[in-house]
């Protein structure tokens, strides 16, 4: 059974020096506040840590120039390397490297498991005694091991060189790390602890204006947000609905997408369907700042992922109190709570997303949105994310304080 040190008073002493690592960007924003308000998850995450009381908190990023900013009380540092935009095992980031030595962290959190060079080196210019975390940001688990591929085996030992040097390892599930370990990537020692990647500031608008706003109808309103593509499986969740219309005739389902890969193939499903091309209505993309009303004018959330590292629609259409109907996955089920207060199903299953959409759209609704809205708030907000991460931060860097390696 895994020791948490939260339950210690010992152990409650605030982490005085935390940097964060980004070892890659995006080379199509060309200046660095544009990248800051692209990349909310870094921000939020490092303003999550200033509010749970972390006194120090430096974000040191990999970009096309060098730069200092600060932000809500967060440092962030940019430095240049002769590196591609996503380090690859021979970008040598030196001059980041110097930035979170000189900072002389108690905590070192590195984004993404994908970075094995990195690690190594960062790992020898710091501290016995400071702890080292790395994330996961949607990884793609390497495949078991296979003798016969020389390529992919050198590959699985840089990458399990690499994760050896660190601490503990951050999914969003601790499920997520099973093929990770299955392939030999992940050794026995980093240990893995479950917390979520990111949030939102996105919170419900009122039920009326929503509904006018975005068009979302129905008992129940479905609505779908995400990327039409083969692994969110769309067309499971059409055949689904349409057989869950024999339950819930009066059922509607609105569909917003950015991608559109197999929208061919969603609009001739719904047009061989009199029942779909009466209830189906399909979205297209809509901006972000409008997406709020379509999360709140739904009763029901759905989607059909095979795979995803986190959930960031799901996150928001919890945040705005859509009761989820989505795939039983790792990531799924840890932001869901187990679809405790919504409706999990298999990957793959139309017959099963028909029963959990009816089951979840049973009893009384508009009580279910308002427990959800709550347990947004308690488990996945940002304040919640900032003072779990303190608490890991801190059960780490006492477990590398008293380890072997100091």
């Amino acid at each position: 059974m895994q020791c948490d040190l939260r339950d210690r008073p010992e152990a409650r002493s605030p982490i005085v020096r935390s940097v964060l690592i980004n070892y890659a960007y995006d080379a199509t924003i060309a200046d660095p506040d544009a990248l800051l308000d692209r990349y909310t998850t870094l921000t939020g995450w490092s303003d999550a840590l200033v509010a749970a009381g972390v006194a120090s908190v430096t974000v040191v990023q990999r970009f096309w120039r060098d730069a200092e900013l600060e932000r809500g009380g967060v440092r962030y540092a940019f430095r240049l390397d002769e590196g591609p935009p996503v380090a690859d095992e021979r970008t040598r980031p030196a001059a980041l490297h110097e930035v979170v030595v000189a900072a002389r962290p108690d905590v070192v959190h590195v984004n993404g498991l994908m970075f094995p060079a990195q690690l190594e080196s960062l790992r020898r210019s710091l501290p016995r005694s400071c702890a080292l975390i790395v994330q996961d940001h949607a990884g793609v688990a390497p495949a078991s091991r296979r003798w016969w591929d020389v390529r992919a085996r050198a590959r699985h030992a840089s990458m399990r060189r690499g994760l050896r040097a660190a601490d503990a390892l951050f999914f969003t599930s601790a499920d997520q790390a099973r093929p990770w370990r299955e392939a030999g990537v992940i050794a026995p020692q980093p240990r893995v602890y479950p917390i979520v990647e990111s949030s939102t500031t996105m919170r419900a608008v009122a039920r009326e204006a929503a509904r006018e706003a975005s068009g979302v109808d129905g008992r129940p309103a479905s609505l779908w947000a995400g990327r039409l593509t083969a692994n969110k499986d769309p067309l499971t969740v059409l055949d689904g609905f349409e057989r869950a219309l024999a339950e819930l005739p009066e059922a509607r389902l609105s569909m917003v997408y950015g991608e559109d890969d197999l929208l061919p193939e969603v609009r001739s499903r719904v047009e061989r369907s009199a029942a779909l091309r009466a209830r189906v209505r399909l979205c297209g993309r809509v901006s972000h700042d409008r997406l709020a009303a379509y999360y709140s004018a739904a009763d029901l959330f759905v989607l059909g992922s095979h795979h995803e590292g986190s959930g960031y629609a799901l996150i928001e259409a919890l945040a705005c109190g859509s009761v989820p109907v989505v795939t039983d996955i790792p990531s799924f089920r840890a932001i869901a709570d187990d679809g405790r207060l919504g409706a999990l199903w298999p990957p793959g299953d139309a017959w099963a997303f028909a029963r959990a959409l009816t089951r979840a759209a049973s009893g009384d609704v508009a009580a279910k949105r308002l427990e959800i809205a709550a347990d947004f708030e308690r488990r996945l907000s940002w304040p919640a994310v900032g003072r779990r991460a303190l608490a890991l931060y801190q059960e780490v860097a006492a477990a590398r304080i008293a380890g072997p390696h100091a």
